[in-house]
């Protein structure tokens, strides 16, 4: 017999199905937004979606275990495209010190990396996250790069949804005057073995100044798209002339941490597949004023994603609704494009989309329950968790438990 599930009731269900690329423009304000809707789940996947009166009576829902969703918000699992969960623990501020992180990467051992980053995970998905991307960058050196890959690979082993990233974030320092030399280096001896030994999915780099030329990334990106890899561009607060032609030039599947972009730049992003993930929580946590312009980019065209760029320590959150706070309150914005651009579009920048970041027929049943009747308050509730209920794969890995009081 199946293992089937209904979750019936919902006062909203968001389903975001329909589209088959990243949505953008008007399109990402459309969530397939269902009134008293229910979700039919077989053995972990999308049965159906509809209104609960209609589901109720499919033969198939007659037998399946309910949830009651009555009042509140149903919709798919939060996607967070960018985060660093395998970076050391968090640091206090009278604790920090240049080149801390790199060395507690360094001094710790994988297993205690591994329970760490598994800890991190954890608190995402206490926050609604289904899925996550994770990236290398902070180790610095092959050595260190390679140990966050390596417990990248044994979270997964874990049944941990992550997608593993090789980021190219600077010079090692045994190469700091030799910064051509230290990019042969990695396109010759670290994409290889990252490839043979399947230890990253994608290859990142990070293209603005104080990092790598816009010459150096081509030749970067010639190599890992000859050795298979996704490729994507990260052009932070500092983005060069140039990183964003090449992106698209390339096909990237998308460009990391945009805040400043020109029109011509905006026009090439829009006409291409390349998305444009926004993070707003290091400009937030570094009390910056220099968010990524949202409102342009969509009403331009271009198709954007939300993360959270969890890292502890510039942006030591990875509470997507916060994300989507932040979005509505800085960027400008609307709460139906924040939950779009931080689902379905989200899911589109590492490839996933075909499977996750929707709730329509054949997909995987990653889905929240929140304590909200109206999609529009999560960023009203700014900072708080509103999850009632986590599912990843039709199997509920968190559910809030009511408060007791004691009897007076």
């Amino acid at each position: 017999m199946p293992k089937a599930t209904l979750i019936r009731g919902a006062r909203q269900l968001l389903t975001l199905r329909g589209a088959s690329g990243p949505r953008r423009g008007a399109d990402l304000r459309n969530l397939g937004l269902i009134q008293d809707g229910a979700v039919l789940i077989i053995d972990g996947r999308i049965h159906d979606v509809g209104p609960s009166r209609r589901l109720e009576n499919l033969a198939l829902a007659r037998q399946a275990d309910e949830i009651d969703a009555s009042g509140r918000l149903v919709m798919p699992g939060f996607v967070d495209c960018h985060t660093h969960v395998v970076s050391g623990p968090v640091r206090v501020p009278d604790s920090e010190v240049p080149g801390a992180l790199a060395r507690t990467i360094q001094d710790l051992s994988p297993r205690t990396l591994q329970a760490q980053a598994l800890h991190t995970v954890e608190q995402a998905v206490r926050h609604g996250t289904t899925t996550l991307e994770s990236k290398s960058g902070c180790g610095l050196t092959e050595t260190n790069e390679i140990k966050i890959l390596r417990v990248h690979s044994a979270l997964r082993k874990q049944s941990v949804p992550l997608t593993s990233t090789f980021l190219c974030a600077a010079v090692s320092p045994s190469y700091q005057d030799h910064p051509d030399q230290y990019l042969e280096h990695v396109c010759s001896n670290m994409l290889p073995l990252i490839q043979r030994r399947k230890l990253a999915e994608f290859a990142d780099i990070r293209c603005q100044e104080g990092a790598f030329t816009v010459d150096q990334a081509r030749r970067f990106l010639v190599a890992a798209r000859q050795l298979g890899f996704g490729l994507k561009i990260y052009t932070g607060g500092r983005s060069l002339p140039g990183a964003i032609p090449l992106a698209v030039e390339f096909g990237v599947s998308s460009v990391g941490h945009i805040l400043s972009v020109t029109p011509d730049e905006t026009a090439l992003l829009a006409q291409s597949q390349t998305i444009a993930t926004l993070l707003p929580g290091p400009v937030f946590h570094s009390g910056s004023s220099n968010y990524a312009p949202a409102r342009m980019l969509i009403d331009a065209g271009v198709a954007v994603a939300l993360g959270s760029h969890y890292h502890p320590e510039s942006s030591p959150s990875l509470n997507m609704q916060m994300m989507i706070a932040l979005a509505c309150g800085y960027m400008g914005m609307t709460p139906a494009e924040a939950v779009a651009a931080s689902t379905i579009n989200a899911a589109h920048t590492f490839g996933k989309a075909s499977t996750i970041g929707s709730l329509e027929f054949g997909k995987c049943a990653d889905l929240l329950i929140l304590d909200v009747p109206d999609y529009r308050e999560i960023p009203y509730h700014f900072g708080m968790n509103l999850v009632e209920l986590v599912m990843k794969n039709g199997t509920v890995l968190v559910e809030r438990s009511e408060v007791k009081w004691p009897t007076p």
